[in-house]
């Protein structure tokens, strides 16, 4: 058994992740990947619940500037999650993980309702959970539903999974010379302004103390190496 940082963990994975490189709808071979990296994680005995976005089929936020109704599109994009649980969790379960996964919009023919005493009884057996359908309600972002939800079933980490190797203070994607944070405090993040959540999810982390690791999802072993603590992405939380 490795030592590990936190014995359980949130991990949130954005549902762009779950199609590749076409950006759009499922790719088998990036959620057979993701699974893969999961099952390599859970080894090492850390208990892992889990939150996936819907931004490969619908961002509710987008579809509303483009004129939808807000609440009706952020409910699409809630049942988006819950394809992208089912998704992940047939992954896991073909790799031999025991699963559950739960969703805030009863459809007790897919998924359990979320039930924070059921969840914390399944991590503690061992069982990966996948929470899906955001919070249950409409405004609400999966950063803001990961935040809840960890602070639910008593993780001690939000590991975020992204396409950046970490928080830099400009973007490195048009700033070649941008610098990468290995350890930055919920205040500095409010000062510098960078964008590690919505506000929502931020202020539920930095009010309940909850650390939150961004790091790179695309590098193999990186989840492992983010529950065990090792130095991969940017650690926010407060001061040592």
């Amino acid at each position: 058994m490795a030592t590990l940082r936190w014995p359980r963990v949130l991990l949130k994975l954005s549902g762009e992740a779950l199609a590749g490189e076409r950006g759009f709808g499922f790719d088998t071979v990036a959620i057979d990947t993701i699974a893969q990296e999961i099952g390599e994680a859970r080894a090492t005995g850390v208990e892992i619940a889990i939150v996936v976005g819907g931004g490969n089929v619908l961002r509710g936020a987008r579809a509303a500037e483009r004129g939808s109704d807000r609440s009706a599109a952020d409910s699409i994009g809630m049942l988006a999650t819950v394809q992208n649980g089912l998704a992940l969790q047939e992954a896991l379960e073909r790799l031999g993980h025991d699963t559950r996964l739960q969703s805030a919009i009863t459809m007790s023919a897919v998924a359990e309702p979320f039930i924070r005493r059921r969840a914390i009884r399944h991590l503690e057996k061992g069982r990966i959970v996948i929470l899906s359908a955001g919070t249950g309600n409409p405004y609400f972002s999966t950063d803001t539903a990961a935040a809840l939800r960890a602070l639910e079933v008593r993780a001690q980490a939000v590991l975020k999974a992204t396409n950046v190797d970490g928080i830099y203070d400009r973007d490195p994607r048009k700033h070649p010379d941008a610098r990468r944070y290995q350890r930055l405090t919920f205040d500095q993040c409010i000062e510098q302004k960078l964008g590690v959540m919505d506000l929502t999810a931020f202020t539920l982390c930095a009010e309940n103390d909850l650390p939150v690791v961004v790091f790179d999802l695309g590098t193999p072993g990186n989840v492992r190496r983010a529950v065990l603590g090792e130095d991969v992405g940017t650690l926010v939380g407060r001061e040592p």
